[in-house]
């Protein structure tokens, strides 16, 4: 089990970019796949990213290919997603999740963070 915090959201302009960070805690964060999702106000959950223990293979949601990057750092158990181009319709609370393997993350399955909140102004 690990435990994950984000941070790094924040009010932006249409266009700007953020990048969020997830802080995870406990020793096997390295054998971990990591994911990124969102969730608008009156919306499910939708999945982002998600990116192999190794960092050597990413897939992403259809919507955001091209203007997020999700990258991994083990030596600082910390999940990134570089948010480039934002758009309003980029608005929603993001939260980070890992699971054992890669399809779990995808799948939305295993731990989840609290969310850091991202809204863009058009």
């Amino acid at each position: 089990q690990v435990q994950l915090v984000e941070s790094g959201g924040g009010l932006v302009q249409a266009g700007a970019s953020l990048r969020l960070s997830c802080a995870a805690s406990g020793r096997t964060f390295s054998t971990y796949a990591m994911g990124w999702f969102r969730q608008a106000p009156g919306k499910e959950r939708e999945f982002v990213a998600a990116i192999t223990w190794s960092g050597g293979s990413t897939t992403y949601a259809d919507s955001v290919k091209g203007r997020l990057t999700i990258s991994r750092d083990n030596a600082k158990n910390t999940v990134y997603l570089q948010m480039n181009s934002l758009k309003p319709g980029d608005t929603a609370g993001y939260y980070c999740a890992a699971a054992p393997t890669f399809s779990m993350v995808v799948a939305g399955q295993g731990s989840w963070g609290q969310g850091t909140q991202v809204t863009v102004s058009s």
